[in-house]
């Protein structure tokens, strides 16, 4: 996989699009995506599959629910894995460099992991039975105004506002916040986890800087994935992932992912540890 866009800028430029023009996608772009999600790989070892839905003319379209939440939309993207290892952080991680890499086409994207009709758009994906259907994505040219849910839904999660450092970034314990100043080159992969976008924007990721290393853990919202048969959350962990890997990659930065390197810290409670990234 080869990001050769701006992570800062495509960043920057995404938010979750939920009301979309009717004009269709150029060919060429469409051969852009699928090349590109050719070429998508992860640091978790763990299989992807993604699948392609063209609901326009479809017989059978208003099976596709997503419960008034996305307008106009008539092309989507989803994934399937097999729930082992660290596939629900492999999924995040190479959707989310998906969903940049839409961004940077001009396109908008809103991940969907809760508001779709599961059954419906297995059935139109073609999804196998037994398969695990976390998340799918609209995508297309995003309209001019926002609907009127997608209005409310942005001010009941807050979908602009992003933590503060200090209640994210740690330095070597999770009493002791870390600075920009303390993060040194890191402190630009920091701020680009920092803006990734999350389930209703809860933003789980809280990173220990111990010795040398920056260690990934998981808040664990308190009921929050109770409605799901894995924790979505985890998810959430793969793109605060990718987020951190394509912001060391643009600064010429050298590290490697582990799964099994836990620094001996006190966890707060509802705190777990996911993985690290260690500098090579």
């Amino acid at each position: 996989m080869n990001i050769n866009f701006s992570i800062e800028e495509a960043a920057t430029k995404r938010y979750s699009v939920r009301n979309y023009q009717e004009k269709e996608i150029e060919a060429e772009k469409l051969e852009l995506i699928k090349a590109f999600i050719d070429s998508l790989d992860n640091p978790f070892g763990s299989k992807i599959n993604f699948h392609y839905l063209d609901s326009k003319g479809m017989k059978n379209e208003e099976k596709l629910g997503t419960y008034g939440v996305i307008k106009g939309a008539k092309q989507y993207i989803g994934t399937t894995i097999t729930l082992e290892g660290q596939a629900l952080e492999a999924l995040g991680y190479e959707f989310e460099a998906l969903v940049l890499y839409l961004a940077h086409l001009g396109l908008g994207t809103c991940w969907l992991g809760g508001t779709f009709d599961r059954a419906g758009f297995a059935e139109a994906m073609k999804v196998k039975e037994g398969d695990i259907f976390p998340i799918i994505t609209p995508y297309g040219y995003p309209a001019d105004h926002k609907h009127e849910m997608e209005i409310e839904m942005r001010k009941m999660i807050q979908a602009d506002q992003r933590k503060e450092w200090s209640e994210l970034f740690f330095n070597e314990s999770f009493s002791s916040p870390i600075t920009k100043e303390e993060a040194k080159d890191m402190a630009f992969a920091l701020e680009m986890v920092r803006l990734g976008p999350s389930a209703s924007n809860k933003q789980p990721w809280r990173i220990v800087l111990k010795d040398g290393n920056w260690h990934f853990f998981e808040y664990k919202e308190p009921g929050y994935s109770d409605r799901f048969s894995y924790d979505i959350q985890r998810v959430d962990m793969g793109i605060a992932a990718a987020h951190f890997d394509f912001a060391v990659k643009d600064k010429n930065i050298n590290g490697h992912f582990e799964i099994s390197n836990a620094p001996e810290v006190e966890l707060p409670e509802n705190v777990q540890y996911s993985f690290s990234w260690i500098r090579d």
